[in-house]
């Protein structure tokens, strides 16, 4: 127990210098061959260590074999350059590290203020990458594979109701910001289609149905999935759509259905700012968030009584779990219009 102190202090010590922020320790893939002397650094020009080599043909195999997005990838190394700093603090390799080791690193994060959704992902980073060494021999066991999660507070998707979503659709139109028409139909696009940020960024002309009334898009995993699209976001495309066409400069093939004022694909981080215009001006007190209208479309369906297996293969969920929380969400629903209505419900709350 002294000894599992000690590490936890020599580490809280590392910690309490000028730290290198987790987004700096970002690892550069070269293309070609590295030129001698050549240092990989981050922003600010400080030398980098390089990963070990097991992490790095994991995170190789996550991107080239499993198809995980780049964003989750970048989640995970981030998790393993943390472990592999306090692997440093205690003295050991990465691949060498026991139960005892983890139990400490999470008590540590812990301590730290991290919260238990944090931690329980940086486990899950955990146990991917050893379960990933163990298969390929370079230990017998893995460490993880004992160690619980964290019991953290479950947390309901953040959404619209159908009247504050009605608001929104229509505070590009009264903004008059930015490109309305374009700004209405992708809000439509993604509110009716159920579509992650990542898939409405990456989505073509070419990808929609010729009577704009759904088309194809490939989500997680590299699976591709059909969404269908309402007849206010059919409208919304139409009249935009022409725009588009004025926009794009001549000799060019642009492909993205959603485009800058300068004919360029919009990028997800371009999205995420015009819908940020958007949600300050629409008088709504929620914090309005890209993912936020995907929530919303599952919500509304769940509430509207629609199977959540449906649901499911509309949001391209791999695991009926992940849909099954939009459950919850209809529960809260009809507590709220319970205790409004119900005369005993008025009185409980009372």
């Amino acid at each position: 127990m002294q000894q599992n102190s000690k590490r936890v202090s020599a580490y809280a010590e590392q910690k309490r210098a000028p730290p290198i922020p987790d987004s700096q320790h970002t690892v550069v893939v070269r293309s070609g061959t590295p030129q001698e002397g050549d240092v990989q650094r981050d922003r600010n020009g400080t030398p980098l260590q390089d990963l070990p080599s097991s992490v790095e043909a994991y995170l190789s195999y996550l991107a080239s074999v499993r198809n995980v997005s780049p964003r989750t990838i970048e989640a995970y190394r981030q998790d393993l350059i943390r472990f592999i700093q306090y692997c440093t603090v205690i003295g050991k390799a990465v691949e060498q590290v026991e139960s005892r080791e983890i139990q400490d690193f999470v008590g540590t994060l812990s301590a730290e203020g991290a919260a238990a959704v944090s931690i329980n992902r940086a486990l899950s980073s955990l146990r991917g990458y050893f379960r990933y060494v163990v298969r390929h021999g370079w230990r017998q066991d893995n460490p993880c594979a004992t160690i619980r999660n964290l019991r953290a507070p479950k947390q309901l998707p953040s959404f619209l109701w159908e009247a504050e979503m009605a608001q929104f659709v229509r505070t590009p139109e009264r903004a008059g910001i930015l490109w309305p028409e374009r700004d209405k139909a992708l809000i439509l696009v993604m509110y009716s289609g159920g579509l992650r940020i990542s898939e409405l960024a990456s989505l073509c002309v070419q990808d929609l149905d010729p009577d704009l009334r759904g088309g194809h898009v490939i989500g997680k995993g590299n699976r591709e999935r059909q969404f269908f699209l309402s007849d206010e976001a059919r409208e919304a495309l139409m009249a935009y759509l022409p725009l588009r066409a004025s926009r794009i400069p001549p000799d060019t093939r642009i492909q993205a259905l959603f485009i800058s004022s300068k004919g360029r694909g919009l990028s997800i981080p371009g999205i995420r700012w015009i819908i940020d215009q958007y949600a300050r001006r629409s008088g709504i007190q929620k914090h309005i968030h890209p993912h936020a209208l995907r929530h919303s479309f599952a919500t509304h369906l769940v509430n509207s009584g629609c199977d959540v297996r449906l649901v499911q293969e509309l949001l391209g969920h791999a695991s009926l779990s992940t849909t099954q929380r939009y459950t919850h969400v209809n529960i809260e629903h009809l507590k709220k219009v319970y205790f409004s209505a119900h005369p005993h419900g008025q009185r409980t709350r009372k």
